[in-house]
């Protein structure tokens, strides 16, 4: 970078306009979280890499992806740009209050259990505080793409992360409705669900058909199950184990009502796959703003309560 761009005004409003962009990897959604238009958003982008002298991104019809230089900058600059801004507010804020932005990704599987407790108490504690929620089940890149945190099972936490637990052990487990099992049968082994109508899930990620993990002790099971409906939403699916069209694979918490009314019961308990828990992930060098150590306290008071 030459001297003279060093000395130079730092276009920031574009450079704000381009992490924009480069975290949401489209410019209708940056627009609308900016508040400007998409043409007006595209013309700062635009300016920005004039500026350069370098792509930041590869535009079609259809998608936007980052060049090199633009994964770079997003990488670089982004953490110094969203804490310059929360400076900002933080100025204008009273004595002792906290301002900003808490950017989370979210499984749907944690909504209920986890997440809606902790950001409730923490709006209540911190109004000035917006949580920008994502709700997603694919594995998402938070520094690449400008959050602060995430919320995975532990199993698939990288493990360079500092990691906070938000949950005790939790089960998986396969469920069906009394009229389908009065129907069908009960299975008693996982090999008997082949022959049984099932729920199929799909993975967000890659949008293939998930295979229904089970064990018992040391041995254990992925069952190609197959049925009438395939989806990646767990209440379409809830819905329709409740209604007897099939068996379900379910995180076990989220249907602890529908079992106690008994819509639901319990199939194959002594196989259920028992995973570690949900936890609250963040890069272990990351500069933590004020917004997310608050966030961060109110998370661990919850759950210390919850245990």
């Amino acid at each position: 970078m030459s001297e003279n761009f060093r000395m130079a005004s730092t276009p920031l409003n574009a450079l704000n306009a381009f992490l924009a962009v480069g975290r949401r990897r489209s410019f209708a959604a940056a627009a609308v979280e900016l508040g400007i238009s998409p043409s007006a958003l595209s013309q700062q982008v635009r300016q920005l890499e004039a500026r350069l002298g370098v792509p930041l991104l590869n535009r079609t019809t259809r998608s936007v992806a980052l060049t090199d230089a633009g994964q770079r900058l997003l990488e670089r600059a982004g953490p110094s740009v969203e804490q310059a801004l929360e400076a900002l507010e933080a100025a204008t804020a009273s004595a002792g209050e906290v301002t900003g932005r808490v950017r989370l990704s979210v499984p749907g599987i944690s909504l209920a259990t986890v997440v809606t407790p902790i950001l409730l108490r923490f709006a209540q504690r911190h109004p000035q505080v917006e949580v920008d929620l994502r709700i997603e089940d694919r594995m998402v890149d938070i520094v690449a793409e400008g959050l602060d945190a995430g919320i995975r099972p532990f199993e698939i936490v990288e493990r360079d992360m500092v990691q906070v637990r938000l949950s005790k052990r939790f089960r998986y487990v396969v469920v069906g409705a009394p009229a389908y099992l009065k129907r069908r049968g009960t299975p008693q082994r996982p090999e008997d669900l082949l022959d049984h109508d099932c729920l199929n899930i799909r993975l967000p990620s890659t949008g293939a058909r998930y295979a229904w993990e089970l064990e018992r002790g040391k041995k254990t099971w992925r069952v190609p199950v197959r049925g009438p409906v395939l989806a990646a939403h767990e209440g379409v699916l809830v819905a329709m184990a409740e209604a007897g069209l099939a068996l379900m694979y379910a995180f076990e918490p989220t249907i602890v009502p529908r079992l106690k009314r008994g819509t639901l019961k319990l199939v194959l308990e002594p196989y259920a796959a028992w995973q570690e828990g949900l936890f609250l992930y963040f890069p272990s060098r990351a500069q933590v703003s004020p917004a997310f150590r608050a966030f961060l306290d109110v998370a661990r008071e919850v759950t210390a309560e919850r245990a």
